[in-house]
């Protein structure tokens, strides 16, 4: 069902500019929420995350005859969030030496937004992805909360499914770790 949906958002928005707009708010009605979250759980905050979507939505529009088709639509939509998101995140670690410096900061941005009714359990989780090098921690996301296949994962990250698997088995051990560290 999506794929012909895609197909047809595709055609609507590179060969029919008069419902270009039109075709892409489906696009965004299809796969905005999925798109805000993966962008949201690389970045953490909210206000950061509405930024990341609204550039990748710009991109998106601005890029759409460039997807090629070699992968499906969402995958594309994945790659250019991710991008964004880890533009997003480099203009913040100006001042730090990496991207991966940013743990702790991200780490307090989730304290400040994790709501009351959020139960212990879920706030350890979070911190303990934070700890992830970016690298593992988007390939955790892409797994754990997306559920991609690696080869998906590779075709967004650019990546090997090796590197990917093993990206994912030491992210697993760590938050394994992290959790077992800080439930007691």
């Amino acid at each position: 069902m999506a794929i012909k949906t895609d197909d047809k958002l595709l055609q609507q928005m590179l060969y029919d500019p008069s419902r270009r707009e039109e075709g892409f708010r489906m696009l965004m009605r299809q796969y905005g929420r999925t798109i805000y979250w993966h962008i949201r759980r690389i970045v953490v905050g909210h206000e950061d995350a509405e930024d990341v979507f609204q550039e990748t939505c710009i991109k998106v529009l601005g890029n759409i005859s460039s997807f090629r088709g070699d992968g499906s639509l969402l995958t594309w939509l994945y790659r250019v969030a991710t991008n964004e998101a880890l533009q997003h995140l480099r203009r913040q670690a100006h001042l730090f030496q990496s991207i991966d410096s940013l743990g702790d900061t991200l780490a307090e941005r989730l304290k400040a937004e994790a709501m009351l009714h959020e139960n212990e359990a879920v706030i350890i989780f979070q911190n303990a992805l934070l700890t992830l090098p970016t690298q593992q921690r988007i390939v955790f996301n892409l797994r754990y909360y997306d559920e991609l296949s690696y080869e998906e994962i590779a075709r967004i990250t650019g990546k090997s499914v090796n590197t990917l698997k093993t990206n994912y088995h030491y992210a697993t051990e760590k938050v394994k770790s992290y959790i077992k560290e800080h439930s007691r």
